[in-house]
């Protein structure tokens, strides 16, 4: 499959979610002008995602601790917190609209900032149908919204420790 090879080797996967089992994969990533507290603060900030999140109209709390519900394009998807390593790791599935997926951060602190990684895996009959006529759609969402992350992020108050 395009782009599995590309893989970050330290973020990590669910089981049933590596890239090599997925329709589609993408990665991206970025230096970032700021902290990772800052960066990890403002992914974890699920509420105010619609605000900056292309294509993501509204956020719900889910029923269960650490899920909530996104409406993306007009697709509801279910979602779960996975991985939440503060400052350094992120990671959530969804299941909606034809599709599972899993998206990936890894955030590592560089001079004057932070490199982000951000890997998406998914599945399903919509993501075959989406593969095939359009390979690069996942990887325009993806650096969709790792620019509005590092504008966002540059653009905030610097704070100490944070």
């Amino acid at each position: 499959m395009s782009g599995a090879s590309d893989r970050h080797p330290d973020i990590h996967w669910p089981s049933g979610f590596s890239p090599d089992q997925a329709h589609s994969f993408c990665q991206t990533q970025a230096v970032v002008q700021t902290p990772p507290a800052l960066a990890f603060a403002l992914l974890t900030d699920v509420p105010r995602w619609p605000e900056w999140v292309p294509g993501l109209s509204e956020v719900r709390a889910g029923p269960l601790e650490r899920s909530f519900e996104v409406w993306f394009d007009g697709h509801r998807f279910e979602m779960f917190a996975g991985e939440h390593v503060p400052y350094t790791r992120l990671g959530w599935s969804g299941v909606g609209a034809g599709v599972q997926l899993y998206q990936a951060w890894l955030l590592t602190p560089v001079t004057g900032g932070t490199h982000v990684v951000t890997e998406n895996v998914v599945r399903g009959p919509a993501a075959r149908s989406l593969t095939a006529p359009s390979p690069v759609w996942a990887r325009r969402l993806n650096a969709l919204w790792i620019t509005q992350l590092k504008g966002l992020s540059e653009a905030a108050p610097q704070e100490d420790g944070v």
